[in-house]
């Protein structure tokens, strides 16, 4: 058998062990082992060479230190208030109009996305805050929990993302221009999600109930308490785009700037210090494990040359590339349906990437990447929130146990339609992501 047949029989071969529920590291790291060792003749001293460099490029890379930090700084600011900070700074401006509270949560899990970095964390943190007030002024349960879950999806999208600094490394992008890219579509996912809101409410009116109006002067007071997260956010993005540090300086900035204030709010003690540590050791650890596992299974792919081949051949069929791109993206809309986004963006960027970098869009090959990177982000965003095995669905219901899953897969479909409006947009209007570059 070739090289390339090899590669081709390890995608089923690797999906099959997903879909039996085990671990999307061990699968690809184990899909390499056997492609390595097939491929090498059945003579294990490659691989065992491979297993000790491997092992040692990948956690040595200074870029993957950025991680942890940005988990820490994630953890730190779920424990200092600010998450609560946010939501009644927005609820004081939305929460009197027609679906209002659940605007204000929208707002919310997209300010903490700003400092958090991660979807999941920002769905579970902003639910413990939103759900109760949505509760007590008698919004469904399906509305409820529909709408956290999509505003969790924010927690990827807006920077500083996780997400987005593994894609930077895998593509060899500039992680500073990716996160002032994702800037202008995360903020048109929240305006997105507020006009759902908007229609749902009009179409569901009892999905909704009222609350009566704050003053003018306790919401500049539930504004001013936010300060911590406009003065995090600002140093730590924009401190990394005008040059004063790198992304690992700035995540280690803000990961220290976000214990600060929790420190100084009361909620940092010793304990709470020493869960914080261990669960940011934990996400870390399982990250890594992912990250050594495609290593290997895409390190294996290239020995092969399916990813060279598939370029190869897509650019000789002569296929527009916008059809190659919406295929690509309706792909990932699929299984990301059915795969955590991490594990999607580790095991298919190194076999699309090359496709779509050797197709002429009429654009420079940083702004095909960056464009691309962020299409592909929003994409596996809206399988966090897709029925039946949206990952943020399944972390909202774990919050609200007396809300049927049924009732939360209908309403969650309408921020699934603005969601693959938004894609359509920025496929026709690659301007919207790069205007910021230019």
């Amino acid at each position: 058998m070739s090289g390339l047949e090899l590669g081709f029989w390890s995608f089923p071969v690797l999906l099959i062990m997903v879909f039996l529920r085990a671990p999307i590291g061990l699968a690809m790291m184990l899909c390499g082992f056997g492609g390595w060792y097939f491929f090498m003749g059945g003579n294990p001293t490659p691989l065992l060479a491979k297993l000790k460099s491997e092992t040692y490029t990948t956690f040595s890379s200074y870029s993957l230190s950025i991680i942890p930090m940005f988990l820490l700084m994630g953890q730190f600011a779920t424990l200092s208030g600010m998450s609560s900070a946010l939501f009644k700074a927005a609820e004081s401006f939305l929460g009197h109009r027609r679906g209002g509270v659940a605007m204000a949560a929208v707002g919310a899990c997209a300010g903490f996305g700003a400092i958090c970095g991660s979807s999941l964390a920002t769905a579970a943190t902003m639910s413990k805050v939103a759900l109760p007030e949505l509760r007590r002024y008698g919004y469904s349960g399906g509305f409820s929990t529909a709408t956290l879950a999509a505003g969790g999806t924010l927690g990827i999208l807006i920077p500083p993302s996780v997400i987005l600094v593994i894609y930077a490394i895998l593509t060899e992008q500039n992680i500073a221009k990716l996160f002032l890219a994702a800037f202008v579509p995360g903020i048109l996912a929240a305006i997105g999600y507020i006009i759902t809101i908007s229609i749902y409410v009009r179409l569901n009116p009892r999905a909704a109930g009222t609350r009566p109006a704050v003053p003018m002067a306790e919401r500049f007071r539930a504004l001013a308490d936010t300060w911590p997260v406009l003065v995090i956010f600002f140093i730590v993005v924009g401190g990394i785009y005008l040059g004063w540090f790198t992304p690992t300086e700035g995540s280690a900035i803000g990961a220290a700037g976000t214990g600060l204030v929790a420190l100084l709010s009361g909620s940092l003690n010793w304990a709470v210090l020493r869960d914080s540590l261990l669960g940011t050791a934990k996400t870390t650890a399982m990250i890594f494990f992912i990250v050594l596992g495609a290593g290997f299974y895409n390190g294996f792919l290239a020995l092969s040359g399916v990813p060279e081949f598939m370029a190869d051949w897509v650019v000789n069929q002569g296929f527009s590339p916008l059809l190659v791109l919406c295929i690509i993206l309706l792909f990932y809309l699929i299984f990301g349906c059915l795969m955590d986004s991490l594990s999607m963006i580790l095991l298919t960027v190194p076999i699309f990437f090359p496709v779509v970098s050797a197709m002429d869009f009429g654009m420079s090959p940083e702004h095909v990447a960056i464009w691309f990177g962020i299409l592909v982000l929003i994409v596996v965003e809206v399988g966090l929130i897709t029925p039946p095995v949206g990952m943020n669905l399944f972390i909202i219901n774990t919050m609200d146990r007396e809300t049927p899953m049924t009732e939360t897969y209908k309403a969650v479909m309408y921020f699934v339609g603005s969601d693959i409006l938004r894609v359509i947009i920025l496929v026709a209007f690659p301007g919207i992501t790069l205007f910021l570059l230019s």
